[in-house]
């Protein structure tokens, strides 16, 4: 489960590298936050042409190459914009050593305009009920999804139970992918790192549970004010 919990970007966040790595590591971070955003620049006409054709892959490598320069432990994706059409996405996962070259990176970056904008960590899905998961060659829709938290504000943090009609037919992997996958497109990767405490799949419909987006509600407003926020009929059952 650790290694999900990590690629999905449940690690536990113990401040800013920034605070750690002193003032060279700062410097050099900027300097090769410049040297990814000039190759960037470069690479916009391939990249352009490979999403008009609907073939992002074609530039992965190429993307990849120039997400090095900043820092070759950092990962990269293009998802869909929230204002923009695109949205870049550089992420060093809820590792704080690598937090000083995602802050470069954002501070040296363009602004964004209506083509593409810019992103250190993946943001939450607008509506994840609209999301369907693909497993074990079926589909599970996640506005079939249901959370249980319990808000702890002595940690500041939030234990789930995570139910879902389908945890019945699956095992293993593909059930831990189906517990945390929900939390991922809810929250987004920032809130879930922080916020997120123990994850547990529920085989039955917890009592109080509610849908992702009610979930996402409550959960913004813990980390907004650092108490439980009230309960809500919203998204039961």
């Amino acid at each position: 489960m650790g290694l999900l919990r990590r690629l999905l970007g449940f690690g536990r966040r113990t401040g800013s590298a920034a605070s750690s790595t002193g003032h060279d590591e700062s410097t050099e971070a900027a300097r090769r936050a410049e040297l990814f955003w000039r190759r960037w620049e470069e690479l916009l006409p391939q990249v352009g042409s490979a999403l008009g054709d609907g073939v992002p892959q074609r530039v992965d490598h190429q993307i990849a190459e120039a997400v090095a320069l900043l820092h070759p432990g950092l990962h990269f994706s293009i998802e869909r914009g929230r204002e923009a059409i695109y949205a870049l996405v550089i992420t060093a996962q809820a590792d704080p050593r690598l937090r000083v070259y995602t802050d470069a990176w954002r501070a040296a970056a363009p602004a964004p305009d209506s083509l593409w904008e810019y992103h250190d960590a993946v943001p939450p899905v607008p509506d994840p009920r609209e999301v369907t998961v693909n497993l074990g060659g079926r589909r599970y829709p996640l506005e079939e999804v249901r959370v249980s938290a319990r808000f702890d504000e002595a940690r500041h943090l939030v234990d789930v139970a995570v139910y879902h009609p389908g945890f019945a037919e699956l095992a293993g992997n593909e059930r831990e992918a189906l517990t945390f996958l929900p939390l991922h497109a809810a929250l987004g990767e920032k809130l879930a790192a922080d916020r997120i405490g123990r994850v547990e799949t529920a085989e039955r419909l917890p009592e109080n549970a509610v849908d992702l987006v009610a979930f996402r509600d409550r959960v913004r407003v813990f980390d907004t004010e650092g108490t439980e926020p009230p309960d809500t009929e919203r998204g039961h059952r």
